[in-house]
């Protein structure tokens, strides 16, 4: 496990839960949150339209915001979808479809501009794939992108990776794999990545939750910044899963069990923070 950058603190120990709410707590203030939704504040459905945030989490992610510098939501939902499951919170902010979109605070939602001229493209693809993937598939479009989900029929994984990862050479466009999905977006460049390294630029330190293999950018992200910034500490946490947990643990400094693990622990969390 990697040793938690505390500055010029030494020696540097193990991370722990405990030592790392104690590290936070002294600025808090400072710190920003950053969570995945899918399979990390909300369990992974068969039907990823009826995904609801696990219990505990929205009482949690309200009671967290005024005790930190920033909570945001890094998805790769729209931000409609995060705004209607969180829209209620105040001081929430939503990136969604991996940082194409953003929305801070219950504001208007900014489209990267690079990916506008793709909706179209998107569009024509989901119809495409709605017509020649075989019965089994979900087809899910979300304006800037395209999710390509198995979870229903595993057996069909190779034939619906084969065919979007052909699509997409055929277009001109990025795939990212995921648990039992694959999504096909625009080739602009961003990612959860991105998206923590310009919103930690000046803060103190940063914790992110996060599940599947996209979540890794996040995690380098926050190793990154704390190389460059010995007085940056950065946190990451995996939620775990049957599917790409291990991958995701291995790049984590603490693992939680699931989604509705993950509720208590940020329960308790806001206690220790206050």
């Amino acid at each position: 496990m990697p040793p938690l950058n505390l500055g010029n603190q030494e020696p540097p120990t193990p991370l722990d839960a405990a030592r790392a709410w104690a590290v936070t707590a002294e600025r808090a203030g400072d710190y920003v949150f950053f969570f995945d939704f899918d399979g990390t504040l909300a369990p992974v459905d068969e039907d990823p339209t009826a995904v609801q945030p696990a219990p505990k989490v929205l009482a949690a992610l309200e009671a967290l915001a005024p005790v930190v510098r920033r909570v945001a939501i890094v998805s790769a939902r729209p931000v409609e979808f995060l705004r209607d499951h969180f829209g209620g919170l105040v001081g929430i902010d939503l990136y969604g479809l991996y940082g194409l979109e953003h929305s801070h605070s219950g504001g208007e939602t900014v489209t990267e501009p690079a990916a506008l001229p793709w909706v179209p493209t998107m569009a024509e693809l989901a119809e495409l794939a709605r017509g020649e993937l075989p019965p089994g598939t979900l087809v899910e479009f979300k304006r800037l992108s395209v999710a390509l989900h198995y979870r229903t029929a595993p057996h069909l994984a190779e034939a619906v990776e084969s065919w979007g990862r052909a699509q997409a050479d055929r277009l001109g466009l990025r795939v990212q794999a995921g648990r039992m999905v694959l999504e096909i977006k625009p080739p602009v460049d961003r990612d959860k990545g991105m998206v923590i390294d310009e919103a930690v630029r000046s803060a103190a330190g940063a914790w992110y939750f996060g599940d599947d293999v996209s979540d890794i950018k996040a995690f380098t992200a926050l190793r990154a910044r704390a190389a460059a910034d010995p007085d940056f500490v950065g946190v990451c946490v995996a939620v775990a899963n049957p599917e790409t947990g291990q991958e995701v643990a291995r790049a984590a400094d603490l693992t939680i069990d699931s989604p509705a693990a993950l509720g208590d622990f940020l329960s308790d969390a806001v206690t220790r923070l206050r």
